[in-house]
């Protein structure tokens, strides 16, 4: 993936979401909720974050693969754009579909899913352990003679194609969804409703879906009830990555036979050794939306875009460990970003914690050159300030984050 592509293309991302929240507005409708959104693009910049400091890992197997490949061609052909975009496609459709039946790929995938709102914030909350298996499903495009250079430009046009397909705003088109990746085909994708369940893995094209049975059209009688089914009740981005995980570990524990120790991680999700339990109550359905007093909804959302812009500034700047400004960014992001994590999820140390982070990024400020060190003193004292007033006034009550949040 081209995380610099991804970067620059992160102020269209933000104007479209504007959009989109303008147009939902006039319409009555209510398709935003500041703590899901942070939540979402927060995951996203986590996971962009991770997917850089990793990439080695995917890069170096291609590489190593290539050397396999019987023929090797030209990168600058549009025919073998065009094959490189198709076979893409395909090994994403098998590495989406086993990422929904397999326990293991579906603790990563899962963070996709976990948002119960659908628009265009959702497409950017991606996991950030993809990088622990996601590469394998691409090596057969390496073997195949598919420039290492060609598979990243590939990787990221799909991706970026992706993200306007998260969004209610656009109704059904046609003969579009038949043949492409759409809104209305991959809000079946992101509904717990029965007949939404593993259906519509395609990324780009549908051809996948309709040539291995999965393909299923939207219901207008039955129209998806987002999220996922054991719902996440946080907005904590490591219990997001986590939860699935942790999840596996438990019930694999729990096990006696050393077989349903290592079956619980390799079926689909839920298994057990009596089965899987797929009931499901629509009726019961109830998102989790805690009341985020306004105060705490505006401080969530400058201190946010701080985290945003930092974020973009270390990918485009310094993405990697080698710079020692650059580093500081990153630490002071993933500071940002934990912090906020909890003050969405109104932890009773909230205050204190983004206390110490405030703290922390002042001292790790003092060492950078002068004018940069006293520009970052002087907001960050600024913010001190604003948390003081807000941890001093009357609010709505916060509540603890239990362990199974």
């Amino acid at each position: 993936m081209d995380t610099r592509l991804i970067a620059l293309a992160a102020p269209l991302f933000v104007l479209l979401m504007l959009l989109e929240a303008w147009l939902s507005h006039r319409r009555g409708q209510q398709v935003y909720r500041s703590h899901d959104a942070i939540s979402s693009i927060s995951l996203g910049l986590l996971s962009v974050i991770v997917n850089v400091l990793t990439a080695g890992i995917g890069l170096g197997a291609y590489l190593w693969v290539s050397q396999l490949a019987p023929l090797h061609l030209p990168a600058g052909a549009a025919w073998v754009w065009l094959l490189a975009f198709v076979l893409f496609d395909f090994c994403y459709y098998w590495h989406h579909r086993l990422g929904h039946t397999i326990a293991l790929l579906w603790a990563a995938h899962s963070v996709h899913h976990q948002s119960e709102d659908y628009n265009l914030s959702t497409a950017l909350r991606q996991p950030s352990t993809t990088f622990l298996f996601g590469w394998l499903f691409y090596l057969p495009m390496a073997l195949l003679g598919i420039p290492v250079a060609l598979y990243g430009a590939v990787y990221s046009l799909n991706l970026l194609y992706q993200f306007w397909i998260h969004t209610e705003l656009v109704g059904r088109l046609g003969w579009f969804d038949r043949v492409f990746g759409s809104p209305s085909n991959h809000r079946v994708h992101h509904g717990q409703n029965a007949y939404c369940l593993d259906r519509n893995y395609g990324g780009f094209l549908m051809v996948w879906d309709h040539l291995f049975g999965t393909y299923a059209d939207e219901r207008e009688d039955d129209r998806p009830i987002y999220g996922v089914r054991g719902a996440l009740h946080s907005w904590h981005p490591l219990v997001a990555n986590l939860k699935v995980y942790l999840g596996l570990l438990r019930a694999s524990c729990s096990l006696t036979q050393w077989r349903d120790k290592l079956q619980v991680w390799l079926r689909p999700p839920g298994w057990t050794p009596q089965g899987i339990d797929l009931s499901w109550d629509p009726a019961a359905f109830r998102k989790h939306d805690p009341v985020l007093p306004g105060a705490w909804q505006a401080y969530a959302w400058v201190q946010f875009g701080l985290c945003y812009l930092s974020g973009l500034l270390w990918l485009v700047r310094w993405p990697g460990l080698g710079n020692p400004v650059g580093t500081g960014v990153l630490v002071a992001v993933l500071l940002g970003v934990l912090s906020l994590g909890f003050w969405l999820s109104q932890h009773t140390w909230a205050h204190r914690l983004e206390a110490g982070r405030l703290l922390l990024t002042a001292w790790m400020a003092w060492f950078t050159p002068p004018p940069v060190r006293w520009g970052v003193l002087a907001l960050l004292g600024l913010q001190g300030l604003w948390l003081l007033r807000i941890a001093t006034r009357p609010t709505a009550p916060v509540h603890a984050v239990s362990a199974s949040d």
